[in-house]
């Protein structure tokens, strides 16, 4: 658990975070959106002491921040930045490997990580380890910088706008990777963005910052439904959040399942059970479609989904 209480930070005159109270559960995803110059990145760098906090007190599992060394701290806790910031003149094996050799893993240990990580985040070992950050897509690169702050196995993983210099494709991807990952490995993880969609589909719960002060901090569907002010309904957009709100349910969550798995179809296309109720509108709309095939991770047919309880149903 993270707990920030009546935390300010200040620089000189101005005050960027103001008396802001924030629990980020353990497990949860806490997404702090806002504009620019909010105070979103600075909160998060006041969590592993990056920056050091004006007033307040700030605890992770029960502990004063300011009474636990730095470095422990920051070994416990992965960091992801825009960018990546990997080191250039090492392979992606030692990349990923850094806090581990720091922490005195045995060689054989984090050759073992790596790989598993590599693995995990989609990335072949074979290819990858041994190639060097120039070598890679912007995507591969920021798969790599989100491997290296998984290495040692942290407890806290903190995010900040990870994915904000990406195209809209890759983007898109990671975020899917990013869900993947948190149902296999449960961080508790702060995640800094602009992009409310971004943070509507990656958050277990968001905090919505302006001037340096929480306006809202709530689940995405409650943020949706209920804005608590004028800039959180602009924020979330007042002509679109019906699509929104389909955008946060999974298929599988209104189709209608059949009594056995079956095999599917060669060529088969359909929607996955993970997919967006979103999604499968769209999918229905474009391709004039009463009804999709709903398929598990195995490829078997587990289910269909119609557009007429779509449309009952989907917000």
């Amino acid at each position: 658990m993270i707990e920030l209480k009546s935390v300010t930070r200040r620089f000189g005159n101005i005050t960027a975070v103001d008396h802001i109270d924030l629990t980020i559960e353990t497990g949860e995803v806490c997404v702090l959106v806002g504009s620019s110059g909010c105070g979103k990145s600075t909160t998060l760098r006041m969590i592993n002491r990056l920056l050091p906090h004006s007033s307040g007190d700030i605890r992770v599992d029960g502990e004063d921040i300011n009474d636990m060394d730095a470095q422990k701290l920051r070994l416990n806790m992965g960091y992801v930045i825009q960018g990546t910031g990997l080191f250039p003149h090492w392979t992606v094996a030692r990349n990923i490997g850094m806090v581990p050799d720091l922490l005195k893993w045995p060689r054989e240990k984090i050759d073992a990580r790596v790989h598993e990580l590599l693995t995990l985040l989609d990335l072949d070992p074979q290819t990858y380890s041994n190639q060097y950050p120039h070598q890679l897509s912007g995507g591969q690169a920021q798969r790599v910088g989100v491997a290296r702050a998984l290495a040692a196995d942290p407890n806290i993983l903190l995010m900040d706008e990870p994915f904000g210099a990406l195209d809209a494709i890759t983007r898109e991807n990671l975020q899917l990777e990013m869900l993947r990952i948190q149902r296999q490995v449960r961080k508790t993880t702060v995640f800094v963005t602009h992009d409310i969609d971004e943070a509507l589909r990656l958050a277990t719960r968001i905090a919505v910052m302006d001037q340096g002060r929480i306006i809202q901090h709530d689940t995405p569907e409650n943020i949706l439904r209920r804005p608590a002010s004028d800039f959180v309904e602009n924020l979330v957009g007042k002509q679109d959040r019906g699509l929104k709100l389909m955008g946060l349910r999974p298929v599988r969550d209104l189709m209608t399942p059949h009594e056995l798995p079956r095999p599917a179809e060669p060529g088969a296309d359909g929607l996955n059970e993970e997919d967006s109720l979103r999604l499968a509108l769209s999918v229905m709309l474009w391709q004039d479609l009463p009804q999709v095939a709903v398929f598990n991770t195995n490829g078997e047919e587990t289910g269909v989904l119609s557009r007429e309880i779509l449309m009952q149903g989907g917000a």
